[in-house]
């Protein structure tokens, strides 16, 4: 029964979830250490093996899947020829003499090639390095690409399409770093730089030499460098041992499991080469021994009819997103029976991270839910790094909250500091999946760990009940990101972002907030094309257009003004003035980082103008004033 109006709501669909049986150590200082009583259960020695064990379990079960070819196909590979396929490239990589220990760098977007790369290097003990496409396909000068190449020095190079990334792999040709190296094209080769074929590669005849080298493999074996955002200045690259990484993968398993019947069945699009996507989605994957199904489509206008097509053949029981991606399904949902019946027949579990999930866009998803199983479905959610595999806590109980970032996972030990800011903590991580060091950056890993070898994330959190931390955290932004006004009074950024974006959904896609040392907090925020051009009735609007329209700036307007009615005359919370934006975030720019996460420090630092105009008097032409 909801306590807010005494209505019975049906019951959430069945999960298992691991207690919440949470130790709370209080200390003098105020400082508090969270962890769960329940210890960790057994984990895999490595990656590789969870490949092996249901190779041989499951032969015959779909591990991962992909549209191939111009009648765009599901390609699938199952358990037994994944297995037998990696050992083929394992094989190769042995064969081209690449010396154990050095990286194995791959230019590629998510594909079956990647995925059989990616577990061939393990076994050969290469650190698998993914690097984001966009530093490729998207970045003008390649000065992150060429930056990272230097810092982690690859031994091999896997390239998806030699055509499409023949401008990068130019670049570092010219730059010297590719001297050398040998390089592994999948479906077309590059012009001037000798290659060797996947293809070929994955039918080379395997020895001994393989399960020789998986023996070798230790726990503390680098299996991936995955690259931080960049946030704060250049990509940095986090150590993932095979013990760090197995052991999140039991973690996440040990809290929350399907009932059943069958495996799980997903159908992502998320990049493995960050964090949620490598790790948490496809690792996890391997830990169920499920099967993936890699979406090319994306949450983006021109791009989500994809995913939508996915969505009428696949039934997930799984299925994660970014509210952005929730906004478009919703919509889709809502006007398709057929597409709704499908997506809903298998789910037992919603997912979602990036940003807060916006109260009516929870609500309308419920409400569908309900409509298409008769049970409420729960919107799960963890918090973490690339540092921490990545997942430390997580929502692992049957909550409507949205909102939360959960509580640690067996085998995490959660530090939270007191702030300035009463009630607000700075948030610390200790634990078998935290990262050990930085490749090749010492002083970095030094002064990344407190004096209690804990793990200064950067992040800040709030106890949803103070007097019951078992009530979960709540995210409350970076601690870097707070400021004050002219008033004194702190800003809490995170948070506040976020409840802004929510509050205006779905018009607005984000924002960076503003304020520091002026009298009132502004927004200089991006609208959300899809849904403006639907609100707007023109399908082919541009920014310009839309950042123009009354409809657009009105919708902006209600939203902003129903958040300042919450806020009880606060100034850390209340919103005076926003300005939309026309100008995309720039990557070269370092606004907008590999995550798509807004870097507020260097985005309100390249649009210092934009933030001038928006707090001028006279007040300018295009500038929302919230009465």
């Amino acid at each position: 029964m909801s306590q807010a109006t005494g209505v019975t709501k049906p019951p959430f669909r069945k999960m298992n979830w691991l207690p919440r049986d949470i130790a709370v150590d209080r200390r003098a200082d105020g400082t508090l250490v969270l962890e769960s009583r329940i210890p960790l259960q057994p984990y895999a020695p490595h990656i590789p093996a969870l490949v092996a064990k249901w190779a041989a379990d499951r032969p015959d079960q779909t591990w991962i899947a992909q549209r191939k070819g111009a009648a765009r196909q599901w390609r699938r590979i199952a358990y037994a020829e994944g297995k037998a396929l990696i050992d083929s490239l394992t094989q190769a990589l042995l064969d081209l003499g690449v010396p154990a220990g050095r990286p194995l760098a791959i230019l590629s977007g998510n594909s079956l090639e990647h995925a059989l790369m990616t577990q061939a290097g393990m076994q050969a003990r290469l650190p698998v390095a993914p690097f984001s496409p966009s530093y490729s396909l998207l970045s003008q000068d390649h000065a992150k690409l060429k930056y990272l190449f230097n810092l982690v020095k690859p031994a091999v190079v896997l390239v998806q399409d030699g055509v499409q990334f023949q401008k990068a792999l130019n670049a570092l040709q010219a730059n010297g770093q590719l001297d050398g190296l040998p390089v592994i094209h999948v479906d077309r080769a590059p012009e001037g730089i000798a290659s060797h074929a996947f293809e070929a590669l994955a039918r080379t005849p395997v020895t001994p030499a393989v399960q020789a080298s998986v023996d070798a493999i230790t726990p503390e074996t680098i299996g991936k460098l995955l690259f931080t955002s960049g946030s704060t200045g250049m990509p940095k690259a986090v150590v993932n041992t095979q013990r760090m990484m197995c052991a999140n993968v039991a973690q996440g398993n040990q809290v929350r499991s399907q009932p059943g019947p069958g495996p799980t069945v997903v159908l992502d699009w998320m990049p493995w080469n960050h964090t949620m996507g490598g790790n948490s989605t496809f690792h996890g994957i391997l830990g169920e021994g499920g099967t993936l199904y890699i979406d090319d489509g994306r949450p983006v206008p021109g791009l989500y009819d994809e995913t939508l097509n996915n969505l009428r053949e696949i039934a997930p029981s799984l299925y994660s997103s970014a509210p952005s991606g929730y906004a478009m399904l919703a919509a889709a949902l809502e006007k398709d029976d057929a597409l709704a019946r499908n997506f809903f027949q298998n789910l037992n579990l919603l997912a979602y991270g990036g940003a807060r999930l916006p109260d009516d866009l929870y609500a309308r998803m419920q409400a569908l839910a309900v409509q298409y199983t008769g049970h409420r479905i729960v919107f799960y959610t963890g918090w973490g790094s690339t540092e921490t595999a990545p997942t430390s806590t997580g929502t692992y109980w049957d909550t409507e909250r949205v909102g939360l970032i959960g509580l640690p996972f067996p085998g995490v030990q959660l530090k939270m500091l007191p702030t300035p800011t009463p009630g607000m903590y700075e948030l610390r991580l200790k634990g078998i999946n935290v990262f050990p060091a930085y490749y090749a950056q010492p002083d970095l890993t030094a002064a990344a760990f407190d004096e209690e070898g804990f793990y200064k994330i950067g992040d800040a959190g709030v106890l949803s009940d103070p007097a019951d931390p078992a009530a979960g955290l709540i995210f409350a932004g970076r601690v870097t990101e707070e400021f004050k006004l002219t008033t004194g009074t702190f800003v809490h950024v995170g948070e506040l972002r976020t409840d802004c974006i929510a509050t205006c959904s779905p018009v607005l896609l984000d924002a960076l907030v503003t304020g520091q040392d002026r009298p009132y907090i502004g927004l200089l925020a991006w609208p959300n094309l899809a849904a403006c051009r639907q609100l707007i009735g023109q399908p082919d609007a541009g920014f310009d257009t839309i950042v123009a329209h009354p409809a657009v700036r009105d919708a902006v307007r209600r939203g902003l003004e129903a958040h300042n009615a919450t806020t009880q005359g606060a100034s850390s919370r209340r919103i005076g003035r926003v300005l939309l934006l026309t100008e995309p975030p720039s990557i070269d720019g370092n606004e907008l980082t590999d995550k798509g996460y807004i870097n507020q420090k260097a985005g309100l630092t390249r649009r210092a103008a934009l933030v001038e105009r928006l707090y001028a008097d006279p007040v300018a032409h295009d500038v929302i004033v919230l009465e």
